[in-house]
């Protein structure tokens, strides 16, 4: 036998490699970014003043999806935990001392109890009460923020940034009503939509032309109430509810 072929014939000591451990579900990554900032905070280990890792650190040392990692520091900045400032970055609020932050942070945990049919059966009851309040209340800056949003999730390539833009409208929606009981409902509501079984049915069942009638939808909307028609804007959202509550369950 030839030197080359003896070589081939030669049993390999070489194992082959350990197969890639499993990718962290996204849904999972979002909670364990959460839990970090809000023990870090209570704890005092991220103090006033100390700037966060990129949104691209995060995502990748979390195994978050980059629009997860977005919402998750929206609900922190919203509740003055931390700052966000273009070009800057990302910091720990100076007022977010461990002794004032626990107690809010604890509020602001997600209790993970709540399914999405139930919080579809919620949203049905208490998002058609919204447009009274933002016929009356809503401001041009309102406006202009749904604009915003409706622009950009037409323009999402993807179903995670599709979804993270959905609920920016959403959010746009309850701040423009000027009622903080609509805003504390909706943040509610976005920690469930962060819990991956939202996600899965989403993403199920989220279809190219089911997109393209949510995107209608929401400019009928929001045209609706740019033209302070409450009545038929509370229509609409009512049949937008529906058809997001048989599409995610049927």
């Amino acid at each position: 036998m030839s030197e080359p072929a003896a070589r081939r014939a030669r049993p390999s000591n070489d194992r082959p490699a350990p197969p890639p451990a499993p990718a962290q579900p996204k849904a999972e990554g979002a909670r364990a970014l959460a839990r970090y900032l809000r023990d870090g905070i209570a704890s005092g280990t991220l103090r006033g003043g100390v700037k966060l890792p990129a949104e691209r650190d995060l995502s990748e040392r979390f195994g978050a999806s980059r629009g997860a990692v977005r919402r998750v520091l929206a609900g922190f900045r919203e509740r003055g935990l931390i700052t966000q400032t273009v070009g800057s970055g990302t910091f720990v609020a100076e007022t977010a001392a461990a002794d004032d932050g626990a107690a809010t942070l604890a509020t602001a945990a997600p209790d993970g109890n709540v399914s999405p049919a139930e919080l579809m059966v919620a949203r049905r009851l208490i998002e058609p009460l919204m447009p009274a309040l933002i016929v009356r209340n809503a401001t041009a800056a309102d406006f202009a923020v749904m604009q915003h949003c409706i622009e950009r999730s037409e323009a999402a390539r993807s179903t995670a940034d599709f979804e993270h833009w959905d609920g920016e409208l959403h959010k746009a929606l309850a701040l423009a009503t000027h009622n903080g009981f609509f805003v504390r409902i909706l943040e509610l509501t976005q920690r469930v939509r962060d819990q991956g079984e939202w996600g899965r049915l989403k993403a199920r069942s989220l279809t190219a032309p089911r997109r393209k009638e949510y995107e209608q939808q929401h400019r009928d909307l929001v045209d609706a109430l740019r033209d302070r028609n409450a009545a038929a804007a509370e229509k609409m959202l009512i049949r937008h509810l529906d058809q997001i509550q048989r599409n995610l369950f049927d």
